[in-house]
């Protein structure tokens, strides 16, 4: 595993099994809160579920496919950030998060997601970060706009939240040449 400090508060860790009851903990208590924008807590909420879904993503990040990391503030897991996909042939990453309810306000998605950019560009020679978040979900939007990302255009109909069906905007960021 390895651990990476974004700043005297805050790091991402690579996942490991360990973390699933943290996960399970954080989805049981803000279940309704993380359903809002996430199609995955109604579904993956027990500590079985985050160590199957543990093992996957370490084995996707062993083939250089994706990279998930737990969001450690002052000590504690209170989040997830990934790339979601790495794509070595366009040499694009995709970025995904979430952070507990409690957390929220406190930049730390910002700092997260900005730390992401420049591994991507820094350790994996990609050329884009691409960000997407459902178009309604406007602090999501905003953390893109306040890493320098630009808005690329919305898609309609891509994920089915409950009984919504959410358009998406798409942002991406390009490493300067």
């Amino acid at each position: 595993m390895f651990t990476n400090r974004i700043d005297d508060e805050l790091s991402i860790a690579l996942v490991q099994e360990s973390f699933a009851a943290d996960y399970a903990d954080i989805v049981y208590d803000q279940i309704n809160y993380l359903s809002q924008w996430l199609a995955w807590p109604k579904i993956c909420n027990r500590e079985q579920d985050f160590r199957l879904f543990l093992q996957r993503v370490l084995h996707e990040y062993a083939e250089g496919k994706s990279m998930t990391c737990a969001i450690v503030y002052k000590g504690n897991i209170v989040g997830n950030c990934s790339f979601n996909t790495i794509n070595h042939d366009t040499k694009c990453a995709e970025v995904g998060y979430w952070l507990s309810q409690d957390h929220q306000g406190k930049g730390i998605i910002t700092r997260v997601v900005q730390h992401l950019i420049n591994i991507a560009f820094n350790d994996f020679d990609m050329k884009k970060v691409q960000l997407s978040a459902a178009v309604d979900n406007l602090p999501s939007r905003r953390v893109a706009e306040r890493v320098g990302m630009t808005l690329e255009g919305i898609l309609t109909h891509q994920e089915k939240i409950e009984d919504r069906i959410l358009d998406h905007a798409i942002y991406g960021i390009k490493r300067a040449q």
